[in-house]
């Protein structure tokens, strides 16, 4: 079982969040704050949960991955508690990798290794895409 801690820093509605292992994460519910949106962390949550693994399984698979991004794009209720409605994510692959293996390595992340993606999946609807981009 894993802790973490969030401290206040005093400041507004500034706050450092101590990972188990790793740099602290500013968060921020102030605009003109440096920390990240507190909401905006549960989406990008899922992407860094999905792109640990689908680098891993394209190294694995011995692909030439250069590039990772994920575009996402969150839908969430107008009123409070504004609760997560759908979570989509566009993955932008670079390098020379197989458009099938790049799509297999989401789907597994997603359905088996990711437990971001696993504790969400019965309370926001989750929807990707691959697409592959040959370096230049």
């Amino acid at each position: 079982m894993g802790e973490a801690r969030l401290r206040w820093t005093g400041e507004r509605l500034q706050f450092l969040g101590e990972p188990g292992y790793g740099d602290p994460v500013e968060i921020g519910g102030d605009p003109d704050g440096t920390g990240a949106k507190p909401s905006d962390l549960l989406p990008l949550s899922l992407a860094a949960c999905t792109a640990y693994d689908v680098v891993a399984i394209l190294k694995k698979q011995r692909e030439d991955l250069v590039g990772l991004e994920a575009v996402i794009t969150s839908t969430q209720d107008v009123e409070p508690p504004w609760t997560f409605r759908a979570i989509d994510v566009e993955w932008i692959v670079t390098g020379d990798v197989d458009q099938h293996k790049a799509e297999r390595a989401v789907a597994i992340s997603e359905g088996k290794y990711c437990a971001v993606a696993a504790t969400l999946r019965d309370v926001v609807a989750l929807s990707y895409r691959v697409r592959v981009e040959r370096p230049t």
